[in-house]
């Protein structure tokens, strides 16, 4: 299924997988915005140092954005980035449909956005497995993660799923999605 990505207005969220962690591919964020800006984004704003970007485009095509992106990043600073771009509305679906979401779970909600689709079959062997301290829900675009012990601490993290799901993803808390959330609204 995927995302449905119809032209209703031109704001877009990139999110870029690993920039600034651990010191490796950093990337600072006002050099960002303005190489950005530079190759015809508009309105560039990011939030914190870990690949958040808001802004707004012409282009209505995400994988074209998503190419621009990446090969601006590559060009620029030297690296490849994953990079997945979405809209707000995305971002509201997602957080709406969220199966794990209440007060008690609040600070230990993870969503994986997913660039593409997983296959069935893969699903379906990643649902079987159990995870200590970990649940979990599967969609065409979402991991949903309620980490009980916390993020840092769960084997089901990005690289993993990646791996069992065969797709690219990046992984960002409940806070970041609501604000990204907020800035492009």
């Amino acid at each position: 299924m995927g995302f449905e990505w119809i032209n209703m207005g031109n704001t877009f969220i990139a999110l870029l997988r690993g920039i600034n962690v651990g010191g490796q591919k950093k990337i600072k964020m006002a050099e960002l915005r303005a190489v950005l800006e530079d190759e015809g984004l508009q309105n560039v704003k990011t939030y914190i140092q870990s690949g958040n970007i808001v802004f707004k485009s012409d282009e209505t095509n995400r994988e074209k954005l998503q190419n621009r992106i990446a090969g601006t990043i590559r060009q620029y600073f030297g690296f490849d980035v994953s990079t997945l771009v979405i809209r707000e509305k995305d971002i509201r679906q997602i957080l709406e449909a969220n199966p794990f979401y209440n007060e008690s779970a609040e600070g230990k909600l993870y969503y994986v956005l997913l660039r593409n689709p997983p296959e069935k079959e893969l699903v379906q062997q990643l649902e079987q497995l159990h995870f200590d301290h970990e649940v979990f829900h599967i969609t065409d675009t979402c991991v949903y993660l309620h980490c009980k012990g916390g993020y840092g601490k769960a084997k089901l993290n990005n690289n993993y799923i990646e791996k069992k799901l065969k797709v690219d993803a990046t992984t960002r808390n409940e806070r970041t999605m609501k604000k990204l959330l907020e800035m492009s609204a």
